[in-house]
């Protein structure tokens, strides 16, 4: 046997199979799975807020139809034609705000005519009341009858009294004259104007020349069902009643206002009560016959528990919430008291702190690992 040293082409074969085997090894290690370090599904992602304690206001909603306060015919007083038309259609004027005038020349005449009668019979009344006097003093003295002191006396009554018949006459006469200018009655925005200058008014024809409707104040009327009778009594005197109503695509926001009425009966057939509300309308966002929104808020509830009602969930056994804590979510029974822009008010729940699940309930069941992110924005008044 020949025990001889290799030689170097042997040694070079050894060492490049010591390599691959090297290489092959390290390119398993690599590619082989990482052994599973924990057993179950992947934690499921959920939207989480927190449950709280804070003021809970009650909102009963309806629709409602704004009305005008107040709508005034405007009618002439007296006959004349009209000598000026002083506004225009659709524009707004002030209580006593001249509309129309009318021609006033006759009345005016005629004054004139009244004014002189009455010198005439202020004069005679002067002289009728000297003759009394004189009268008077004869008599006391013997030199006059009682006959002609009584007749002189009577002719002084007599004059005093034409006097003011005159005075009369000439108050009338001049009221006829101030109501040849025709004034708006109310504050508010003029109509349709059918009449127009040289138009000839009589007013026993009882014609209607423009009508004021006041839009400033403004009413809405809405009903409730009855249900609520009992509360909005109860509460009408501590809270004011306190109303919002919105507008379709007005981007302001909502108008304020109170409760103005109560009806005095429920509607049976409906079973609701009517109501009025009242609010400033100084930019006219309201109109009259316009469809709105009406919240009336009742009553509130001080530090109520409320949770978002996108976390109230319902079950076989009744409403409950997912209560996420240590990474866990678990289903945890809740009574709701009342639900309401988008905020369920609890009787019963989670205590106030406690993380409950808004957003991607579908996923989970009890004890499953959960990855919390936070709601962009929560509700914050309760309404029904």
């Amino acid at each position: 046997m020949d025990f001889r040293a290799p030689s170097g082409r042997i040694v070079l074969a050894c060492i490049a199979a010591v390599a691959l085997a090297a290489g092959w090894a390290a390119w398993a290690q690599s590619s082989a799975p990482p052994p599973a370090s924990v057993s179950g599904p992947p934690p499921a992602a959920v939207v989480t807020a927190e449950v709280r304690r804070a003021d809970a206001p009650l909102m009963v909603s309806a629709n409602g139809v704004v009305e005008a306060a107040a709508v005034v015919a405007v009618r002439t007083r007296v006959d004349g034609a009209i000598e000026k038309l002083l506004v225009q259609e659709g524009q707004s004027v002030r209580h006593g705000q001249p509309l129309f005038t009318l021609d006033s020349r006759q009345n005016q005449a005629l004054l004139a005519q009244q004014q002189a009668v009455l010198e005439k019979d202020r004069a005679m009344a002067t002289r009728a009341a000297a003759d009394a006097t004189r009268y008077r003093a004869l008599g006391g003295e013997g030199s006059a009858s009682q006959q002609r002191l009584e007749q002189a006396i009577a002719d002084a009554a007599a004059a005093a009294a034409t006097v003011k018949a005159d005075e009369a006459q000439i108050a009338q006469t001049r009221l006829a004259i101030d109501y040849a200018t025709i004034t708006a009655p109310i504050d508010g925005r003029i109509g349709t104007l059918p009449m127009k200058e040289g138009a000839f008014l009589r007013a026993a024809e009882n014609v209607v020349l423009a009508t004021v409707t006041q839009i400033d104040p403004i009413e809405v009327r809405f009903a409730i069902p009855d249900r609520y009778l009992p509360m909005l009594l109860a509460h009408q005197a501590d809270i004011g009643l306190p109303v919002v109503v919105s507008v379709s695509n007005d981007p302001r926001g909502p108008v304020a206002g109170s409760v103005s009425f109560i009806d005095s009966q429920v509607d049976a057939a409906t079973g609701t009560i009517a109501l009025k509300a009242s609010m400033a309308n100084p930019e006219t966002r309201l109109w009259p016959g316009q469809y709105v929104q009406v919240e009336l808020r009742l009553a509130t509830d001080t530090n109520a528990l409320t949770v978002p009602a996108a976390a109230v969930q319902q079950g076989p056994g009744g409403a409950f919430v997912w209560v996420v804590a240590g990474g866990t979510a678990a289903p945890v029974a809740v009574r709701v008291a009342r639900v309401g822009g988008g905020v369920a008010v609890l009787e019963q729940g989670p205590e106030a702190g406690t993380r409950v699940v808004v957003e991607g309930q579908q996923r989970l069941t009890s004890g499953s690992r959960v990855i919390e992110r936070r709601p962009e924005a929560a509700g914050a008044a309760v309404r029904r």
